[in-house]
């Protein structure tokens, strides 16, 4: 096996593995229930959140790995610093898409129990597209992107069941 299919691959399996925990956080999601803009069950929406937020994790991870980002030593989840100072030496977009999740989904989800369906919803976007950088057959542009926003894709499907 050469190294572009290894790199492939690797991506295929990041790829796999970091969308099948977006989708578990959607599915928990949906437990939360939702009236109006607040979600109703704080404990759906932090699990959610915090799942989610590791399916980006592992999808950064791929990235790093496969541009040669050396992990840290220690316990690499420690601290989000690694992962942005790492992230913005390779690209700014995934840099602040990063950091959107991180607020969102992390703090504001996960640790402080925010219940807003708009603060949440963004953070799922945003990890939605920073999993989409890794997918294996080739990066979207934006007209893409935007197409498929438009088309019912999973972001159709996410909006379906946010609102």
């Amino acid at each position: 096996m050469s190294i572009k299919d290894e790199q492939e691959a690797a991506k295929q399996d990041a790829h796999y593995e970091a969308a099948r925990y977006l989708r578990n956080a959607e599915n928990t999601l949906q437990k939360a229930g939702q009236q109006g803009k607040r979600f109703l069950d704080k404990k759906y929406v932090s699990t959610a959140c915090a799942t989610a937020y590791l399916g980006v994790l592992l999808a950064i991870d791929a990235v790093f790995q496969l541009r040669g980002v050396k992990p840290p030593k220690g316990n690499k989840r420690e601290s989000i610093k690694y992962y942005v100072e790492n992230a913005a030496k390779l690209d700014g977009k995934l840099a602040g898409d990063l950091n959107i999740v991180y607020r969102n989904l992390h703090i504001e989800g996960y640790y402080e129990g925010n219940l807003s369906v708009p603060t949440i919803r963004d953070g799922f976007e945003t990890a939605y597209e920073i999993i989409e950088r890794i997918c294996p057959e080739r990066e979207l542009t934006d007209e893409e992107y935007k197409a498929r926003r438009r088309s019912g894709s999973w972001v159709g499907r996410l909006a379906a069941w946010l609102f």
